[in-house]
């Protein structure tokens, strides 16, 4: 059967995430392997004390982005998308989405990016013994309570930005469980219930009289049917009419649960790294943590297992703009340079540097960053006034920056709790050029790292796969169906750990820690 064919039929599956920076669509077939895709460019603003995007920039961004889908599909098949065998929506976790009983929003969408809960988190943390990030939606509820917002009174529900896309495409307010374990603790099937009992009461004391499982999504496991594209989801996704409602619509996933997905992180002791505007690593643990520590986040699978995050608000933002300013110079001197290939180039003549000498180090704090214990962030480089250095060396510095609040979260994980991974998989934007960021990460985590030749499409394409199991999983467990059917013969290349390099890292790591004082120091100001 053709792809053309395929697309008639229906034996294609959809998968839709809302990233930091770009929504993305991904179409594939029956044989997993993308066929289209879409995108839609978007940024967030800072707007009254908030990170946030505008309900109406996240309608008109999912719209834009599928019908650059369909753009794609009619270009290369000459086909219209009517139908397909199964859709899913994912988004940047967590933040939160109250809505009033009519469904209106009552204040503007409150990203993963703010750190305005730090509060709430440590008591919650300390009230439930379990870390709560500032990010989870649960903690953006209870500052608001204990703020004595406003818009607490009339609150109906809470959502997160998957969720509420879901919703609006088929009316039904869930969240698959990885979603939902960045909401609340969850004990593999749904929502904790001593933890629901002590929050509820705690939230109770401070004048909240409605009950956590009642305002927020029931929770899904993977592969869960029940939800189809209503006629209203339709015409919101594709105003021009040509999509049909009735499409299987799986339980929407977090991009955590998706990047899983995506590099065949469901069993025990395999681990993935996704790194664009925020980085975060997933590992899947053998046994429960011994303790709980405030950089280290415990989610779930898409099936429910429970995962070890160490999740950072940033990552990509600092190093792409030093990459652009030279591609800035190079068209004002008239030999201007494509993106990709500036990366290229930047790069790969960083991966030819090491910073031996001491005092150079730099910080990409863009916005906050609670594993840090930063609450505001300011993007800084500093040299000792004697340090000459190069180009590669400069860009070598940026790059550990990237990974640097991650790998000292990580190194909490190895060192503390003595967790072991078998293998890494990295995904995202930052892995693009090949052999420079995935080398350094191996390096930064002393193990080795694996690079799919899906990794640029990232968790659009892991959503699609969870829609896909959601219909073809048959009795098929999450990983016997991504193991059998999707990543069996799957390309990837794998780098391991060089000594060089991870001793090199280990010393930027040394300054990074010894210079941040000054960094708390300058986002005070």
């Amino acid at each position: 059967m053709t792809v053309k064919e395929k697309i008639a039929a229906g034996l294609t599956y959809l998968g839709i995430e809302l990233g930091s920076t770009r929504i993305k669509a991904v179409l594939i077939d029956d044989t997993f392997a993308p066929i289209a895709s879409g995108s839609h460019s978007w940024e967030n603003r800072y707007e009254d004390g908030y990170w946030t995007y505008s309900q109406e920039d996240i309608h008109r961004g999912v719209q834009l982005c599928y019908a650059d889908l369909a753009r794609d599909v009619m270009e290369k098949y000459e086909m219209r998308i009517t139908t397909l065998g199964a859709m899913g929506v994912s988004a940047m976790m967590h933040g939160y989405m109250a809505f009033d009983s009519d469904g209106a929003l009552l204040t503007p969408f409150r990203t993963w990016r703010n750190t305005t809960t730090g509060k709430a988190a440590s008591e919650l943390t300390e009230l439930l013994k379990f870390n709560i990030p500032q990010r989870w939606s649960i903690s953006h509820l209870y500052q608001a309570v204990m703020d004595k917002e406003e818009h607490i009174r009339d609150i109906h529900s809470v959502t997160t930005l998957a969720v509420y896309i879901h919703f609006l495409l088929t009316g039904r307010k869930e969240a698959g469980i990885g979603e939902a374990s960045g909401m609340f603790p969850v004990d593999g099937t749904d929502y904790n219930k001593e933890y629901l009992s002590l929050a509820d009461q705690r939230l109770s004391e401070y004048g909240f009289d409605r009950k956590i499982s009642d305002i927020f999504p029931a929770v899904r496991l993977a592969g869960y049917k029940g939800a189809v594209l209503t006629d209203e989801g339709a015409a919101f996704l594709d105003p021009t009419g040509y999509l049909k409602a009735g499409v299987p619509v799986c339980p929407p996933e977090g991009d955590a649960g998706t990047g899983m997905t995506a590099t065949n992180s469901v069993l025990p002791r395999t681990g993935n790294v996704s790194a664009g505007t925020s980085i975060f690593a997933m590992l899947v643990l053998e046994k429960p943590m011994s303790g709980y520590y405030p950089e280290i986040d415990i989610v779930t699978t898409p099936d429910g297992a429970p995962v070890a995050m160490v999740h950072c608000n940033n990552c990509c933002g600092e190093l792409d703009r030093w990459v652009g300013l030279f591609g800035e110079f190079a068209a004002l001197i008239g030999d201007p340079i494509d993106t990709s290939s500036l990366y290229e180039i930047l790069y790969t003549n960083a991966m030819k540097s090491y910073l031996e000498k001491p005092g150079l180090v730099c910080y990409n704090y863009i916005s906050g960053e609670p594993v840090m214990g930063l609450e505001k962030g300011r993007p800084m480089y500093m040299r000792n006034g004697d340090r000459a250095f190069g180009l590669g060396e400069f860009f070598r510095a940026q790059l550990y920056s990237s990974m640097a609040s991650l790998k000292i979260g990580m190194d909490i994980l190895f060192e503390k709790e003595n967790a072991r991974a078998d293998k890494f998989t990295g995904h995202g934007g930052l892995f693009k050029v090949k052999n420079a960021a995935q080398q350094i990460l191996a390096d930064g985590l002393n193990a080795d790292v694996s690079v799919m030749k899906t990794a640029g499409e990232g968790g659009a394409w892991g959503m699609a796969l969870l829609a896909a199991y959601s219909v073809c999983g048959e009795n098929l467990t999450l990983s016997e169906f991504l193991d059998r059917k999707v990543f069996s013969g799957m390309e990837s290349r794998t780098l391991s750990p060089d000594a060089a390099g991870a001793e090199d890292f280990s010393r930027f790591i040394t300054e990074y820690k010894n210079g941040l004082a000054v960094q708390k120091c300058a986002a005070q100001l």
